[in-house]
């Protein structure tokens, strides 16, 4: 009378790891002891893996499964667990998503876990909190320092649980990026000790509630909010002594950027011309970033006494530069008389880029009164009228540049006539001038 032995291989399809058995559990399983190296070695050699193969290990190795168990890094995506319709079969790829991903950390010990990333891009609903809600239990622990949820969904609606983060279970946390719900700190949660960057996207928090979290996180360093149109007005507290970058974009009911913090070197704004920007200390900021109307005018007239050791500027102003109905005066209209701008010189800019250059007189004036008083600059990059789609982009399947419309195509080409005439000769040997003309793929 013989026996049999029924092995258990990883179950995959089109790259799906199902994981939905437990591999000690219910038949026998033909497994192997795994590499003879020591425990700590093993789970570090482990948490390098992509979650895919990192599950692979486990269903074959008795020291991977061990492992597997309290893996320190969690990324949670269709991509990373190979979901899509033919692996999924009748099932819908996100009903899929949430067993798979509640079957996993159900089933990790909840030691150890370091990094956690949920990206949900689909079928999200209100009833399916519970399942968020679950898995930031098991993962707002001591220990954790990485923690991303991204909700891809429009009008996705979910309240992130505060509570999880008192009482020092959030205290390790080092990075915190939250996109597409609702962040409600109280003065009683107060803040996150360790935490040295925050980036919130399309988060609902308002002005108020997110300067009672910041006056609570002293480690902070980096500082980015997105699109979390609640803020109205924006405080920095003094007390945030290591931030050094900050950046806030798409705020629709922004009005005030009150920064206090002492020791920002790198600032970025995209928004509208009427919010006030109050940066405090300016003296020691290096990079700086402005999209907004205006700001070519603020970089003439404040920069050069406001922020002496910038040494990175970009600038984005359409209304100012913006020639595709021939608004502002082309260079060639009146070529003669260029205006020079008398004033204080940089010592410390390196680099400058324009994107949107276009034949505007008072761009290139602009741009020669920057390549005569600054100095120590060493790049100036001038980007023409691109298209959005470049025939370079890793997502571009068709290898072309996605339509222009004529007239800025035409606009860019008299752009690129302006710098060879009027700020070419102007260019000193050391400076690298970058010129991203039009590109070849539109008809001439």
């Amino acid at each position: 009378m013989g026996t049999s032995m029924q092995r258990r291989q990883p179950q995959a399809t089109s790259g799906l790891i199902t994981l939905q058995d437990d591999p000690t559990e219910g038949d026998e399983v033909e497994m192997h002891s795994g590499p003879s190296l020591p425990e700590d070695i093993l789970c570090h050699i482990h948490s390098f893996m992509p979650m895919r193969d990192a599950a692979r290990a486990a269903c074959v190795s008795h020291a991977f499964l061990r492992s597997w168990r309290c893996h320190s890094n969690l990324n949670f995506s269709k991509e990373t667990l190979g979901l899509n319709e033919n692996a999924c079969g009748k099932d819908a790829p996100g009903r899929v998503f949430y067993s798979k991903v509640d079957h996993i950390l159900k089933k990790h010990s909840g030691i150890g876990l370091k990094k956690l990333k949920i990206l949900i891009d689909s079928d999200y609903s209100a009833k399916d909190s519970r399942y968020l809600n679950s898995w930031l239990r098991i993962a707002v622990a001591p220990g954790i320092e990485e923690l991303t949820l991204i909700l891809v969904p429009f009008g996705a609606k979910y309240n992130f649980p505060c509570s999880l983060l008192s009482d020092g279970s959030g205290d390790s946390i080092q990075y915190l990026h939250l996109a597409r719900c609702s962040f409600r700190p109280t003065a009683t949660l107060g803040g996150l000790r360790s935490l040295t960057r925050l980036h919130l996207c399309l988060v609902r928090i308002t002005g108020d509630e997110l300067v009672c979290f910041l006056t609570h996180s002293p480690a902070l360093e980096r500082l980015e909010l997105r699109s979390c149109d609640k803020i109205v007005c924006l405080k920095v507290p003094r007390l945030l002594q290591r931030l050094n970058y900050l950046e806030v974009s798409g705020c629709a009911k922004l009005k005030v950027i009150e920064n206090e913090a002492p020791n920002v070197s790198s600032f970025a704004f995209g928004g509208g011309n009427s919010v006030q920007l109050s940066l405090g200390e300016t003296l020691q900021m290096k990079s700086l970033s402005m999209s907004r109307c205006g700001s070519i005018f603020y970089a003439r007239a404040e920069l050069p006494s406001s922020m002496p050791n910038l040494e990175a500027l970009t600038v984005h102003s359409h209304t100012e530069v913006w020639q595709r109905y021939m608004k502002n005066v082309s260079v060639f209209a009146d070529p003669a008389d260029l205006r020079q701008m008398r004033g204080l010189q940089h010592h410390k800019l390196r680099s400058v880029s324009i994107t949107g250059f276009s034949s505007a007189k008072s761009l290139v004036e602009l741009t020669r009164h920057i390549l005569e008083s600054i100095t120590s600059l060493e790049c100036l990059t001038l980007e023409t009228p691109q298209s959005s789609l470049r025939c370079s982009d890793r997502c571009n399947k068709s290898g072309k540049c996605s339509p222009l419309a004529e007239d800025l195509l035409m606009e860019g080409r008299r752009a690129v006539l302006a710098i060879r005439r009027f700020i070419e000769p102007k260019v000193p040997s050391t400076v690298k001038l970058r010129v991203l003309e039009p590109c070849g793929c539109h008809a001439v």
